[in-house]
């Protein structure tokens, strides 16, 4: 069984990694908002009845809107599939991880840890 400091490592490194999952994730989400961003004045000049003195239709652009970002989307949803799974895959094992250690002689070895000052045996 390894001690309590190298345990402490893992896990740290096992957050880490999905701090950096949940990042890739998050910069996806932020492509696709800007992609879409540069795509609203696109959306918005289609009105072909307009200038001869017909009102827009209502929901127009947000129906545009909503079928650009739908497919905006789906070119990327395997990555975000695989993120999404990942993702989980890593809260599972950390889940398990501080289950695993999370044992009374695990909990006193770190008491006396902390009580020492921080200092590790």
């Amino acid at each position: 069984m390894s001690d309590p400091t190298s345990r402490a490592a893992e896990l740290t490194r096992m957050e880490a990694a999905r701090r950096q999952t949940q990042h890739q994730l998050d910069l996806i989400d932020r492509q696709i908002t800007r992609k879409m961003t540069a795509l609203i004045p696109e959306l918005g000049r289609r009105q072909p009845g307009f200038r001869r003195g017909k009102a827009m239709a209502p929901g127009a652009f947000l129906e545009r809107y909503r079928a650009n970002l739908a497919a905006l989307a789906a070119e990327r949803q395997p990555e975000i599939d695989a993120l999404n799974r990942k993702l989980a895959r890593q809260d599972a094992a950390i889940t398990a991880l501080r289950a695993r250690h999370s044992s009374p002689a695990v909990q006193e070895a770190c008491a006396t840890s902390l009580s020492r000052g921080g200092q590790h045996p």
